[in-house]
């Protein structure tokens, strides 16, 4: 089905606090996973969804994402005189993945105010938005799947994943009914990081959204949340609980997913997607067994 989506929307303004000293000098979306930064996987995660007007939500010190996506000529034109054209290749990659824009959070005042920053460039039609603490292996579709859920049912479509209990309260949890769809059901109610023990469900929001565009003006009513922030969670509740726009439905992902917002997920991250590669795997997997064996 061809989707009447076309753009995706990526928060890229956060000040990457956890990964510091780090990130004191570069934004953590461009900290490496394997050889690619982590901005490149979830750009080309919304391309392979046929997602190509891709906007960043950026913030100050960010600029090395731009030059990113952006030519680099003379090192183009080294690597041309060298004849290394794998690496050329490499390079030349990004310059053309999407169509790419950039705009200024300004203030950091949460995800909500993030998403809020991208209406004049959306318009009136729906969107994608994507995490880049969540990359989704490209061998599992998540986000074309929401997309086409999003278009049979005219609706908002978040993405879940069932977590253990014990760690729901890190998460906004849903509160969910079933539908005729094994991996789809209906959001009642959401709540943003419950006190432990108070979780109403082990589904758990992960990175992705596909947005109507009604979120916009309850994003505009929205007042500050859980950290004095503007919670995108908070007006999905309301889009959930008032049925607005469709309501809200859940595309339940039991794929693989890796969490690089943590410096310890972030390391497993690493080393998930390199054992599997053809080019590092075969050396990697077993010093990994021989490592793991002078642990014991």
């Amino acid at each position: 089905m061809a989707s009447r989506i076309t753009k995706a929307v990526i928060p890229a303004a956060g000040l990457g606090t956890r990964f510091l000293p780090a990130t004191k000098a570069m934004p953590k979306e461009m900290l490496p996973v394997v050889d690619k930064p982590a901005i490149q996987y979830v750009v080309e995660e919304a391309v392979a969804a046929g997602l190509t007007d891709v906007l960043l939500i950026t913030g100050r010190n960010k600029t090395a994402l731009e030059n990113h996506f952006d030519r680099a000529t003379e090192l183009e034109a080294t690597l041309t005189t060298k004849g290394d054209t794998d690496r050329l290749h490499k390079v030349e990659y990004s310059n053309d993945l999407a169509d790419m824009h950039y705009v200024r959070q300004g203030d950091p005042r949460g995800l909500g105010h993030a998403v809020l920053r991208a209406h004049m460039h959306v318009g009136n039609q729906p969107f994608a938005v994507l995490l880049g603490d969540d990359l989704i292996d490209s061998r599992d579709v998540l986000l074309a799947r929401m997309i086409e859920e999003q278009n049979k049912r005219e609706c908002t479509v978040i993405a879940l994943m069932e977590v253990d209990p014990s760690v729901a309260h890190m998460y906004g949890v849903a509160t969910v009914e079933a539908t005729g769809s094994p991996d789809v059901v209906k959001v009642l109610d959401l709540v943003e990081k419950p006190a432990e023990g108070t979780a109403p469900s082990n589904f758990a929001i992960i990175g992705r959204y596909v947005l109507q565009p009604d979120v916009f003006d309850v994003l505009e009513n929205t007042p500050p949340g859980k950290g004095n922030e503007i919670q995108l969670t908070d007006a999905l509740r309301t889009l959930a609980k008032n049925n607005i726009a469709g309501g809200v439905y859940g595309v339940v992902f039991r794929g693989r997913r890796y969490d690089t917002g943590d410096r310890l997920d972030y390391i497993k991250a690493i080393v998930q997607l390199a054992v599997e590669r053809e080019d590092l795997g075969p050396e990697l997997r077993p010093w990994l067994k021989e490592f793991s064996s002078t642990l014991e």
